[in-house]
């Protein structure tokens, strides 16, 4: 009935999400490298006139070179104002000591309201929760774990935080996105949850910080009355997810049909989860889980089985422990081809750490076995594989570490993708529980973008090799011990 993928993509979504932008070829650019995503972000930021606006889960405790940037940015331009947002829990872990909040105070400091410096907190730890329970461990609660990178018109989305080993040897995705209403939207969202957030002020005090709840926030302080806020975030977000956005939402004439699939041969559909900021009462309005399941059912599932055959899908998460609707909609397609890449235990940035977290590696290890056990049985291991990707050991000389999530998939009978998800998200029970995260499903026919998202893949696969359950019967490191077994199931909705 629809002629093309991108065509089931519109229709799947026309009355689901009402925000949609519509990209000229030459808008979008894909970054592959994280050096030169640091060397992106430090141009951007010199160059930005109007406003700066980050989010990310972190700034890195060292990242001074950032911070220089920033100020001097402000430095040149009188009319120039920041907006920087990281999570409250792990933007202060490290507290008193140097960490991203007493960092970002020091602009605060020498600005003073140009700069508006935000730490969001879950609903959820307040309470006992807060003082009870140590720093590290409390993360577990929930996270701001969204990453925007925007400046004035242009805005990148990414999986990458803002710390050393994401501008050198931590493979991520960085997609660069110029269209001022999309970042126009971005800047919307994140001022948005910055004011549902406490902000940081600059203090002389041990920790060089305070956070403050303002009276002009969008929502009641939660330490005082969570019922109510949670009562007003709710409706806000409502709202939010329900008004339309977009350079092309209003207008369905066939004249404008043609010019989407000439002039502006991509759609991208932003896509949110911020479950916690949602009362039970009203229920979850999030649209990125739904959108990811109709999307995945929509081009992998209700199509001609012939046509079925000849597609292929690529999905990857750095922390594999993947959603299990997610992975029912993957297991029940009939593809050509599907390929899964993961993190091998020598690149996951939890190896050989200190604490309970070095065992992480081994629960990741533990679900990939898992996850091939469940191919194994539905009979597709010629036609669904699993990758790991390495490059050397992590936290040695040349070793790298690997950070990526998203989903590519091919139409049927060619060799690049037509479409993909790019963001924060890892697609776990986490993600869609806990933490918020922001990503945006791209839909495409021109030629330019296909092959850099194409390359993109390449970059990533180079480093990857085939795992099998063979390699878990012979290979003695791959063995797990039944405490790791036990853990990794009571702890899967918080890996």
């Amino acid at each position: 009935m629809y002629s093309s993928m991108v065509d089931i993509v519109k229709h799947t979504f026309q009355n689901t999400l009402q925000t949609k932008f519509y990209f000229k070829s030459g808008q979008i650019e894909v970054i592959d490298h994280p050096v030169e995503f640091y060397k992106t972000l430090k141009n951007k930021i010199a160059q930005s006139k109007d406003k700066i606006f980050m989010a990310s889960l972190y700034l890195g405790k060292s990242e001074e070179e950032i911070i220089h940037c920033i100020s001097k940015a402000l430095q040149k331009n009188d009319e120039l104002k920041v907006y920087f947002m990281v999570d409250g829990l792990r933007g202060t872990r490290e507290s008193p000591s140097k960490c991203s909040a007493s960092l970002l105070a020091q602009l605060v400091r020498d600005y003073g309201d140009r700069v508006d410096v935000r730490t969001y907190k879950t609903p959820a730890i307040f309470g006992l929760k807060e003082s009870l329970v140590p720093k590290r461990f409390n993360e577990g609660f929930g996270l701001q774990h969204m990453k925007i990178y925007g400046f004035d018109d242009e805005v990148i989305l990414s999986g990458a935080n803002l710390s050393r080993d994401y501008f050198t040897n931590r493979q991520d995705r960085y997609y660069l996105f110029k269209l001022k209403p999309f970042a126009d939207y971005y800047f919307n969202l994140h001022q948005m949850i910055s004011k549902l957030s406490f902000k940081v002020l600059y203090s002389t005090n041990a920790q060089k910080y305070v956070l403050v709840w303002p009276d002009n926030n969008l929502a009641s302080d939660p330490r005082r009355n969570k019922t109510k806020f949670l009562e007003q975030t709710s409706k806000l977000l409502q709202t939010f997810f329900k008004t339309p956005f977009g350079n092309n939402t209003t207008t369905n004439t066939l004249k404008v049909g043609e010019q989407q699939g000439t002039l502006y041969p991509t759609v991208v559909y932003p896509v949110s989860q911020f479950t916690p900021l949602f009362s039970a009462s009203i229920g979850d309005q999030s649209t990125e889980k739904p959108s990811i399941l109709k999307l995945l059912t929509s081009t992998l599932q209700n199509r001609d089985e012939q046509q079925l055959k000849q597609k292929s899908w690529v999905f990857t998460a750095g922390y594999f422990n993947m959603l299990p609707e997610i992975k029912h909609k993957l297991l029940s397609s009939k593809s050509a081809k599907g390929t899964v890449i993961t993190a091998s235990p020598h690149a996951n940035g939890f190896f050989e750490s200190k604490g309970v977290s070095k065992y992480l590696p081994d629960a990741y290890t533990y679900l990939s076995y898992k996850f091939l056990k469940e191919v194994s049985k539905k009979g597709y291991e010629n036609s669904i594989c699993l990758r790991e990707w390495k490059r050397g050991v992590v936290n040695q000389p040349s070793g790298w570490s690997y950070h990526a999530k998203g989903i590519w998939i091919t139409e049927p009978g060619e060799k690049e993708p037509c479409i993909t998800v790019v963001g924060s998200s890892n697609y776990t029970k986490r993600a869609y529980k806990f933490d918020l995260e922001s990503n945006c499903i791209i839909a495409t026919t021109d030629k330019d973008l296909k092959k850099q998202m194409q390359a993109e893949i390449d970059n990533i696969m180079q480093y990857t090799s085939p795992v099998t359950l063979n390699t878990f019967k012979t290979v003695p490191e791959r063995k797990v011990s039944n405490g790791v077994k036990i853990a990794t199931a009571l702890l899967s909705d918080k890996l």
